[in-house]
């Protein structure tokens, strides 16, 4: 009776002496856990699904920042996606082989890292939309963005590639059922540095120089001085909203770097998944949600995509703005 139950609680059940042991839980924790995954799964993937069709249909919404919200939609989509992985984790067992472990980080820290890079971009867009006005449509366009956009994704790909050693999988796993991979001590100060402190002081900066500048601006609209050289009305929203869409990524950000950063450990387990990244992961539901309170293109868009009026031959030429 006591091997029948000590095997329960094995991950592998046949492999008594290499399997990983199942933590403990209890019934309702388990149904808990599943249910909370599940609804993050599926609301992070059809909101940000939404996003993405939304923009790629309208043509009157493929703007500069549109582009990159579509950007940063791709990859907290993603994110959607790869918590279905999380969800089979629930009772805490990798099932799927070593390769597939490795590959599923990869996936993880290239999203991470598509993500940071996005919203470095969604700054310096910000950034010259205010502060140099009369030269945004110069400076900023559409192609220059898809090719920012683009080598961002490629360089996330590459660089995490070589960040996860990704030619020894499953070196380090101390048992069946378990997922670690371990960054070289050097390779993940030079990762916090590229993914994280460079980054968020580069978005810090820049939007603490467009909070200073629209301040001002403003001040000028309501004395009515003359408006030739200050930003649009339009432009001054944007950044506004999108300021709320980096300040909530950076509170569920850095929480995850700061753990990362006070970690004695060189390795970390895809099987044991931390609030902090959790926190993370949630944050790819919420730019949606921030979108469909401050842009009034997002709710439109979605009343044709969920009344299928976007099957119709001219839906791309529809004004949404």
């Amino acid at each position: 009776m006591m091997e029948s139950l000590e095997e329960t609680e094995l991950c592998f059940p046949q492999l008594l002496n290499s399997s990983c042991r199942k933590p403990k839980r209890s019934e309702t924790e388990a149904v808990l856990v599943y249910i909370l995954l599940s609804s993050i799964s599926v609301l992070t993937a059809a909101l940000n699904l939404l996003v993405i069709i939304s923009i790629s249909h309208f043509k009157q919404l493929q703007t500069p920042t549109n582009l990159l919200l579509l950007s940063l939609a791709v990859s907290d989509f993603f994110v959607g996606l790869v918590t279905c992985f999380q969800i089979l984790l629930s009772d805490g067992c990798w099932i799927l082989s070593d390769c597939t472990c490795t590959l599923y980080g990869v996936l993880d820290y290239t999203i991470t890292s598509a993500s940071v890079g996005t919203m470095v971009l969604i700054s310096v867009d910000r950034y010259v939309a205010i502060c140099d006005p009369l030269r945004y449509s110069d400076k900023v366009t559409v192609r220059g963005v898809v090719v920012c956009s683009g080598l961002c994704w490629v360089c996330s790909l590459l660089y995490n590639s070589v960040v996860m050693n990704i030619v020894q999988p499953g070196r380090y796993n101390s048992c069946s059922g378990e997922c670690v991979i371990v960054i070289n001590y050097i390779a993940g100060v030079i990762d916090v540095m590229l993914t994280f402190i460079g980054p968020v002081s580069v978005i810090i900066v820049l939007y603490l120089r467009v909070f200073v500048v629209a301040v001002s601006q403003a001040r000028a609209m309501r004395s009515q001085r003359s408006g030739t050289f200050l930003a649009k009305r339009s432009e001054l929203k944007a950044a506004k909203t999108l300021g709320v869409v980096v300040v909530v990524f950076l509170m569920c950000l850095c929480p995850y770097y700061c753990f990362s950063l006070t970690s004695q450990s060189s390795s970390f387990s895809i099987t044991t998944v931390h609030i902090e990244s959790w926190l993370f992961y949630f944050n790819s539901c919420l730019n949606p949600i921030i979108y469909a309170f401050c842009y009034p293109w997002f709710m439109k868009s979605v009343k044709l995509i969920v009344t299928l009026k976007i099957l119709r031959s001219d839906s791309s030429e529809t004004r949404i703005l």
